[in-house]
């Protein structure tokens, strides 16, 4: 007769250490990837990655206010564009909101990734709602051979871990995206201070002066104190520690039998 083994359900005290330790060794991984040797060739996907967030946060803000995310493409320097159509006489305040979608994506993507990975039930379903995100982009937007390749097997990855790994790799998978979302406003920190993106290419906070005047500078410092601030309020939810489980005793009605 088959031996039955089962498993014991992880304490919220155990869930939380694991949680945190996966924090760690993202951070410290992928910290390490900017000083090791090779460590650029390792870290490419990851900078593809933010890359995506951005450009896709453009789109998302974009229809948002009710333009027409048609089209997004990513090259393989780590580069790309969306392009958003928005009807003619829209506002400044419109025009910058796009802008600043793509600069403030990745600190929003991870925060919400930081909060649904508390609990390994909701990071799978988190990861499983990413894939089939990713899965709707490449229909709808992505446009360019490089972009659906890599939108392509990052999609079948993060689908593949939601519904074929366990719990725990589900959380460790989500926390390890939202460190790279998290990290990138530090890495690519340097383009919200930046008047052009490329000859000829005025740069996201650039476009934000000129819809609203204020120095580039400016509006690259705001953005720049909103991300930390939202990455702030999902860590301090992710890290706060978990709630003890209530104590109360379900009292149960006592009925005087007939008779």
């Amino acid at each position: 007769m088959p031996a039955v083994r089962t498993r014991t359900p992880l304490s919220e005290a155990e869930i939380a250490r694991r949680a945190r330790s996966a924090l760690i060794w993202s951070t410290v991984f992928t910290l390490a990837l900017w000083v090791l040797p090779y460590g650029d060739y390792v870290g490419y996907p990851l900078l593809l990655l933010s890359t995506l967030v951005h450009e896709l946060g453009h789109g998302i803000a974009g229809a948002f206010i009710g333009g027409d995310f048609d089209q997004f493409v990513m090259h393989a320097d780590g580069s790309g564009e969306a392009l958003v159509y928005i009807e003619r006489g829209t506002g400044g305040a419109a025009r910058a909101f796009i802008a600043a979608g793509g600069l403030c994506g990745p600190a929003v993507a991870a925060a919400f990734m930081l909060i649904m990975a508390r609990r390994p039930t909701r990071a799978r379903w988190t990861l499983a709602a990413f894939g089939f995100a990713l899965v709707l982009a490449e229909i709808l937007v992505v446009r360019n051979g490089f972009g659906i390749a890599f939108v392509a097997v990052l999609a079948a990855g993060c689908l593949a871990i939601a519904f074929l790994a366990d719990d725990g790799i589900n959380q460790v998978s989500l926390v390890f995206l939202s460190v790279q979302l998290a990290l990138s406003v530090w890495s690519r920190g340097d383009y919200l201070f930046m008047e052009s993106a490329g000859p000829g290419a005025p740069s996201d906070v650039k476009n934000m002066e000129t819809a609203l005047a204020l120095p580039y500078w400016f509006w690259g410092g705001l953005c720049a104190l909103f991300s930390v601030a939202v990455l702030v309020v999902g860590g301090w939810h992710f890290l706060r520690a978990p709630r003890p489980r209530s104590t109360k005793v379900r009292r149960q009605a006592l009925r005087t039998p007939p008779g």
